[in-house]
Order: C-alpha cells, then sequence, then structure tokens
C-alpha cells in the first residue's frame, strides 16, 4: 500500500521497519484484525508471529515497513486503537542493527596455547619486526596493510544530512566498512577525525598510512575535499581515493552507459543537465567530458553556472570553462527543456513532474540526492524512459558500493598507488557490461525477473 502526501506517492521502505509487541485477545480472527490496522495505516506488513498465547490473551510480534519516522509512529497508534489491543513495546529495527556498532575485530590466526603466543607474539613476533625494519616493502606481505583501507571522514558532509560532526558520522563509516568486507573481502576501518582544518586533516592520515594498503576519503565538504585528496596522493605512495567523487562518477557512467543502451542514443549526441558542481558534481562532468558528450549544463543553486561569475574557485573555474558550449543561461528548470538526462547530486525536491516533463523524448533522470531524490521517482517515470535514484528501496538504484569495494580490490592486488581517469572509465565499462542484452531493461526490477 502506498502512502499519498499532497501530489508525491512514497511507499513504505525497510530503512524504517518496526516491530511491535503487541497484547490482544486470544480471538482466531485477532491476528487478521492487527493486520488490518497496519495496512489501512499505510504500514507494509513482513511478518506476523505469535510470540505466547495464553487461554485469554495472547502477545504477537508484528512487523511492518513505514514511509518515514512519523509514519511508523501512527502505524503504531492505528494498532493500539484496536478495541483491547494494548502495544507493549515498539522497536525500530535499524537501529536495533546499529546497537553495538556493526564491526568487530576477528584474528586471523589461533591463539590455542604457548606455542601460538610465542609465534604470533613475543618472542617470535621480534624476528618479523626487523625483517620489516631492514626491508619496508615488507610490511605489505607481513602485516595487515596488504589488504586493510581507511575510511577518513571529517563529518562535514554525510549523505544528505551536511555537517554532523565525527562521531554522527561513525555509523555510515562503519557500513562502508562492512560493505568492503562483504563485497571485496578487504579489512576497512573507520577513521573519524575531530578536526575541520585541511591542514590537520593531511598531517593526521599521513601519520595513520603506514598501516593500511589505501585510504578512502568519505563524506568531507567541497572545496576542502579536493585539496586534501590531492595532497595526500602526492605525499603517500599508497592509493588515495575519493569515493564521494570517484565512486559517484564511475557508477554513474556505468548506469548511463546503460540507459543509454535502452533509449537507443549515443552519448556524442546527448545534453546532459548536472544539478550540483560540489566534490560530486564536479567529479562527474569530469568523467564524463572525457567521454566526449555532447553538452553538459552545470548547475549549481542560482541556476546554470555563469563562466562571467566572479570569486569561483579553481573546481568550478574548471566546469565553467570546460562545458555549456552553446551558452544556455537561466534557472535548473530552463536548463532542462529539451535535455536528454538530468544527474542531480543536490537537494531533495528541486523538481516538479512538469519539469521533467519538458525534457526530451526517451529522458534519463537520475535523481541520487539521498535519503530524498531531487524529484519523486514514481511521477517522474510517467513522463520519461529511465528514472534512477540513489535509494535501494526503488528500481534502478545508482550507489557507490558498485564501484569501491571492486575498484580497491583491483588497486590493493596490482599494489598500485596512481588512480587514473582511464582505471574509472573501464571501472565503469566493467560495471556496465555485467548486465548482458538479455538482462538490460529500463527497471531493474523487471531486469532482475528476466534473470530467474
Amino acid at each position: 500500500m502506498e502512502i499519498k502526501v499532497g501530489r508525491k506517492t512514497t511507499p513504505p521502505t525497510p530503512g524504517y521497519s518496526i516491530t511491535m509487541r503487541v497484547e490482544a485477545p486470544a480471538e482466531s480472527a485477532m491476528a487478521s484484525t492487527i493486520a488490518e490496522a497496519i495496512g489501512e495505516a499505510g504500514g507494509a506488513l513482513t511478518a506476523l508471529d505469535v510470540a505466547e498465547r495464553r487461554a485469554d490473551r495472547m502477545v504477537v510480534d508484528a512487523t511492518c515497513d513505514a514511509r518515514d519516522a512519523d509514519h511508523a509512529e501512527q502505524i503504531g497508534k492505528a494498532v493500539a486503537a484496536v478495541p483491547g489491543v494494548t502495544v507493549l513495546e515498539v522497536s525500530d529495527r535499524t537501529f536495533l542493527v546499529h546497537l553495538g556498532g556493526k564491526l568487530e575485530v576477528t584474528p586471523k590466526v589461533q591463539l590455542k596455547h604457548r606455542d601460538d603466543l610465542s609465534r604470533a607474539y613475543t618472542p617470535g613476533v621480534a624476528r618479523v619486526c626487523t625483517a620489516i625494519a631492514e626491508n619496508p616493502a615488507d610490511a605489505r606481505r607481513l602485516t595487515i596493510k596488504r589488504n586493510t583501507v581507511a575510511v577518513v571522514t571529517d563529518g562535514s558532509a554525510v549523505l544528505g544530512l551536511g555537517n554532523i560532526g565525527p562521531e554522527a558520522a561513525l555509523p555510515v563509516m562503519e557500513g562502508k566498512a562492512a560493505l568492503f568486507k562483504q563485497f571485496a573481502d578487504i579489512d576497512a576501518w573507520p577513521v573519524c577525525l575531530d578536526t575541520q582544518d585541511t591542514d590537520e586533516i593531511v598531517s593526521v592520515v599521513k601519520a595513520l598510512a603506514p598501516v593500511y594498503g589505501g585510504i578512502n576519503l568519505e563524506d568531507i565538504s567541497a572545496p576542502r575535499c579536493f585539496e586534501i585528496e590531492a595532497r595526500l596522493r602526492e605525499a603517500l605512495d599508497i592509493p588515495v581515493f575519493h569515493d564521494d567523487q570517484h565512486g559517484t562518477a564511475i557508477v554513474v557512467l556505468a548506469a548511463l552507459t546503460n540507459a543509454l543502451r535502452v533509449v537507443g542514443k549515443r552519448i556524442e549526441d546527448i545534453t546532459i543537465v548536472v544539478s550540483g558542481v560540489g566534490a560530486a558534481g564536479h567529479a562527474i562532468i569530469r568523467l564524463l567530458h572525457k567521454q566526449g558528450v555532447g553538452e553538459i549544463i552545470g548547475c549549481d543553486r542560482r541556476g546554470v553556472l555563469d563562466p562571467e561569475q566572479e570569486g569561483m574557485d579553481d573546481f568550478r573555474r574548471w566546469i565553467a570553462d570546460n562545458t555549456n558550449r552553446s551558452g544556455r543561461r537561466g534557472t535548473l528548470r530552463e536548463a532542462l527543456g529539451g535535455a536528454d538526462v538530468f544527474i542531480g547530486v543536490s537537494s531533495p525536491n528541486l523538481l516538479t513532474v512538469e519539469d521533467i516533463a519538458a525534457m526530451d523524448a526517451g529522458a534519463i533522470v537520475f535523481a541520487l540526492a539521498n535519503p530524498d531524490p531531487e524529484v519523486d521517482p514514481t511521477a517522474a517515470g510517467r513522463h520519461t524512459a529511465v528514472v534512477a535514484t540513489g535509494r535501494s528501496d526503488y528500481s534502478n538504484q545508482i550507489n557507490n558500493v558498485l564501484a569501491f569495494p571492486g575498484f580497491f580490490r583491483g588497486l590493493l592486488d596490482a599494489g598500485v598507488s596512481d588512480i587514473t581517469g582511464e582505471m574509472m572509465t573501464a571501472a565503469a565499462r566493467a560495471i556496465a557490461a555485467a548486465v548482458t542484452p538479455r538482462q538490460l531493461s529500463a527497471d531493474s526490477n523487471r531486469s532482475r525477473v528476466s534473470r530467474k
């Protein structure tokens, strides 16, 4: 069931899943009555279990998805309003996943007796330390360095939440580390720094680098992130990768490659409007520029980036000087008229259905603002050929997890430190090629069905 709010239709999502422990009369129809109350409140019931039954009463655990936190509260009130029902407890399943954190350290060697200790620790470990002191390159062979990545943030640009600081950023960095392990068997660890000073961040990461085989910069605001990445790449002999920039650019290019296959357009013939010229937008535009896109128009909060604007930083200046050859001016909405592709890495709810309808036939919309996209994807889908977001609860998710684990796996295995545009293009092409012509579809849900 969907919830309609004004003109926007938003489905329940597993990101707001709750479990309600409910005490109710032990009547044969009571379970279905509770389920009906959840459905009428707009919840998506996923499980209903009788935890305890007595002669006159029973305890039921009802699990459902909601639209957001307020909607979850509304569902709880709807169930509590059922005659004879008492809601004993409501658990937010997302918070339960995060209790105690999402990571742990597990030894790779057994330490059962003295012999094990003498080799893994003292006295045997001293010989290994001496060998590395004599030949520092052996650290990659004899320590965790060869397979370990630091996930570094200062908490200044976290998801769509903004500058929330290092502690609040930690759950995201834990999740990032878990994805490294799950998808590429890389041991990653959050490094959340209590400073937003560029010099300090560079200094701290340089000091930490001996432990790690790579540095993944994450959720650091622009334009500081550009300087931090450049200085660390210059100073370190391990790969430094700002995922918000280059990971996003890789997956967007991969998704665009296949979306163009769906609509039958060539990259050199299309016009792309990019909303957001910060870290992600800048990297996307640069990588797409390398592919020979027909026209790219970058937009910030004021509209189309104006090359005559004073006080631009070097990164915006590059965009202004290397895009918009047709010299368009105006707002984001005006720029969209007749465009083939919209890529949003900016802010929620910037566009209406009417704005999307003004795009060219066979339009492609990547509304990637998180957690809420630039335009309602369900409504936009009525006027486009392909719609994608950054969310896992809609079809066609474009998310950096498609790129960064495997990209780092290759960097670590090859022992290289330089990251080039050619590498990123190759990664995007490999991701796109994972979808065969038979599997290709405008809707990833239909594509998954076709593979069964």
